[in-house]
């Protein structure tokens, strides 16, 4: 973050004085900040992002790389298994049981997570689910 910071204040014939004050901080905490000795709180990012011209979203993962996995795409489903399909298709053992719509969604998200279940397993699931206060 630090080196972004001074290469992209370098960029802009800022200095770190002109900087602080356009952003309302002390020259001092610039150099905290290139130096990579303190983090931006997310309102002196915001103020940042605006002043160096920069991505607001890159700035903040730069500053807290910790964040990628909140903020980067959610990944494609994952093809479902053999064992979630043969369940879904068999109407008479959906009806038996009473599966409703919102209920299967939730089975098909434990399907996507993988493993080895079985339909047999689905629905131990589901009825332990239903049974929970």
């Amino acid at each position: 973050m630090g080196a972004f910071l001074k290469a992209r204040r370098s960029v802009l014939k800022l200095t770190q004085q002109s900087l602080a004050r356009q952003l309302g901080v002390r020259a001092s905490h610039i150099a905290l900040l290139e130096n990579d000795r303190r983090r931006p709180s997310l309102g002196l990012l915001a103020r940042l992002a605006v002043a160096l011209t920069v991505d607001g979203k890159e700035l903040l993962q730069l500053a807290y790389p910790e964040i990628r996995t909140l903020v980067s795409p959610i990944p494609e489903r994952t093809k479902l298994g053999r064992s979630w399909q043969r369940l879904f298709k068999n109407t008479t053992l959906l009806a038996r049981y009473r599966v409703t719509r919102q209920e299967l969604e939730v089975l098909e998200h434990l399907g996507v997570l993988g493993g080895k279940l079985t339909a047999k397993r689905f629905l131990a699931i589901l009825l332990l689910v239903r049974d929970s206060p």
